[in-house]
């Protein structure tokens, strides 16, 4: 089973913004969108997750179309983590993850054991039970990011779609981050991330999805369309790749830097 996105286009009034979507991402792989800024990642994404209406075609998650989901279901299926969250309270990190079990719950229930096991193991997963009762909003970015997948763990969706989840994390945050989100997808989970860095989406991605101008031009493994040529086209500059350590990765170097 999988997500799915068909012939998917949407327009804000006469502007054209996607054009006719296509892709298959299924459980237990990690999909990379790549793009320069406007191209529509962030609308493909609420397309996705049923905040906006495509004006033609459909995303379908088990072959069911989101537009047939009500909120709760969609929320057992996907769940969103953003770039960048900041609530206007200062909850604790047990709370703030304690809010991704509320699909689970009726309108007027409270969480329960279920629920509080579901945070704490969560929490354990990814090494933060130690942030329990810290204030969310004293973190550094990276913990930030491991609060917000640990939510998204403890929604119990097992789709994770992620907007730039490394784009302002250091260096060391940002390995350990796409580490812990490429090891879900060893446990089944279907991870969909866009990303300004063609070197991390090599690296940790099963597939990528290269958009241009609101049409997909390339999507594959990336070892098969992963160039130079994608790459100029993607972000209007030119580049060499080199590839390093029998190809297990390639560097994105500006055209005539190396001599």
């Amino acid at each position: 089973m999988s997500l799915q996105v068909k012939a998917l286009c949407f327009s804000y009034g006469t502007h054209e913004v996607l054009r006719k979507i296509d892709f298959e991402a299924k459980y237990g792989e990690f999909l990379s969108v790549l793009g320069a800024n406007g191209v529509g990642k962030s609308t493909l994404f609420r397309c996705i997750l049923g905040l906006l209406m495509p004006s033609s075609g459909k995303a379908l998650i088990d072959g069911t179309d989101i537009s047939e989901l009500s909120a709760s279901q969609l929320a057992q299926k996907i769940a969103y983590i953003p770039q960048s969250h900041n609530p206007v309270f200062n909850y604790n990190v047990f709370d703030m993850v304690l809010m991704g079990t509320t699909a689970q719950t009726g309108k007027f229930s409270t969480p329960g054991k279920k629920q509080t096991e579901a945070v704490e193991n969560a929490l354990s997963r990814l090494g933060i039970s130690h942030l329990a009762d810290r204030g969310y909003a004293n973190l550094s970015g990276g913990e930030r990011q491991l609060v917000l997948i640990a939510r998204a763990i403890a929604q119990r969706a097992k789709i994770l779609l992620m907007d730039e989840p490394s784009s302002s994390l250091d260096f060391g945050n940002r390995l350990r981050v796409m580490q812990t989100v490429r090891g879900l997808t060893q446990e089944g989970y279907c991870v969909v991330q866009s990303t300004h860095d063609p070197e991390q989406a090599y690296l940790y991605s099963d597939k990528i999805l290269a958009m241009h101008d609101g049409s997909v031009i390339a999507c594959g493994k990336p070892k098969d369309i992963f160039d130079a040529d994608l790459i100029s086209k993607l972000y209007g500059v030119e580049v060499e790749v080199c590839k390093i350590q029998n190809d297990a990765m390639r560097v994105c170097i500006p055209k005539g830097v190396l001599f």
